[in-house]
């Protein structure tokens, strides 16, 4: 059985985060192919017109990431389409700090907040002529973070109002995801577990949770037997017992789920697989703006319980490569229950810092 579904980030290697002084364009990354059909790819579509006409009226260049910083569509202005293409701001363009240096996209990524980055602030020589304006895109039922979206242009075209036009479009998207929300599964298991589907939060037991979860690591289906083991290993635990749970998950999932082979019909989205896509990717600010605790921390199930064992153990390897203690400070502030942060942070404070007492008391 395949522990880890990392198709969709196969194309996401190490080798693109590169010294940042000597990048003169974005790395461009393949696109996964179920991307092109995506709640997030619908909702752009949604809006093209609006926002090509944004773009158009202020000679912009304007882009939306997924959430790791990837272009998934751009459209450039003729004042910036040239300028646009050398440097790489087209669909695939990798633009996390990791890959480029400071850059708007990066900014907002990492903060989560609108993001303006003005001539010289970029790291990236070939873009000092430019001036960006970046925002982020949540899901507004569930609070998914999706991605960035970008304006940018010329510095002496600068304006005030750039922060807020690319907020406004921000909205437009958001609102067009709640609009596009059709047989759509999100699946929230870390941290406090929950499911939604369309929009709407299931009351599902833990169990349940666990099954969705298998499903999603299984996308090409499961037998029941499988599923079976899966889930209870050696318990003695009918088959007649997880029929009942899938029984009722069909219920309340209607269409969303197929018989006999078990899959997921719907379109899905998991957090903990977005963390992982993250990971792989070796993207640091990513992996943790989606990490809010441990996978499914009371579940004994084997197969989730070997994929929260790994996944902690190659958190806690990226964890002990950082030398950043800001970027550390982070991680602690935003999951209370990595140790192994703490401990990264103590090797790397002097050892006179005013701070150390306290951090050690936390170990």
């Amino acid at each position: 059985m395949n522990l880890f579904n990392t198709a969709s980030a196969k194309n996401l290697q190490t080798t693109h985060l590169i010294n940042q002084h000597t990048v003169h364009a974005a790395p461009v990354l393949a696109l996964p192919p179920e991307d092109k059909t995506s709640l997030f790819r619908r909702s752009i579509q949604h809006n093209y017109a609006d926002l090509l006409k944004i773009a158009d009226d202020s000679d912009m260049a304007i882009g939306l990431t997924d959430h790791q910083g990837t272009l998934l569509w751009t459209w450039s202005s003729s004042a910036m389409l040239s300028s646009a293409e050398q440097v790489h701001f087209i669909e695939g363009g990798h633009w996390s700090t990791q890959a480029v240096g400071t850059n708007a996209i990066g900014m907002a990524l990492n903060s989560q907040i609108s993001s303006c980055v003005y001539s010289h602030e970029n790291q990236m020589d070939s873009v000092r002529d430019w001036v960006c304006y970046a925002a982020p895109i949540w899901d507004p039922t569930s609070g998914q973070f999706h991605g960035i979206i970008n304006l940018s242009t010329k510095y002496k075209k600068h304006t005030p109002l750039g922060l807020l036009a690319v907020e406004r479009c921000a909205d437009l998207i958001q609102r067009a995801i709640k609009f596009e929300q059709q047989n759509f599964l999100y699946i929230k298991a870390l941290g406090s577990p929950w499911v939604q589907f369309n929009g709407q939060t299931l009351n599902l037991s833990h169990r349940q949770i666990e099954i969705l979860c298998i499903l999603a690591l299984n996308p090409h289906g499961i037998g029941l037997e499988e599923l079976h083991y899966a889930l209870y290993g050696e318990r003695s635990v009918s088959l007649k017992t997880l029929k009942a749970e899938l029984s009722q998950l069909r219920s309340l999932l209607p269409h969303s789920i197929e018989a006999r082979i078990y899959r997921l019909s719907c379109e899905v989205q998991c957090d903990f697989l977005r963390a992982e896509q993250s990971l792989n990717a070796n993207l640091i600010s990513s992996t943790f703006s989606l990490y809010k605790g441990s996978f499914l921390s009371k579940s004994e199930s084997p197969l989730l319980s070997t994929w929260r064992h790994c996944f902690d153990a190659r958190l806690s390897q990226l964890i002990y490569q950082i030398k950043d203690i800001d970027q550390l400070l982070r991680i602690i502030g935003q999951t209370h229950d990595r140790i192994d942060a703490v401990q990264r942070l103590l090797e790397l404070l002097p050892q006179d810092s005013i701070h150390r007492n306290y951090f050690s008391n936390l170990i």
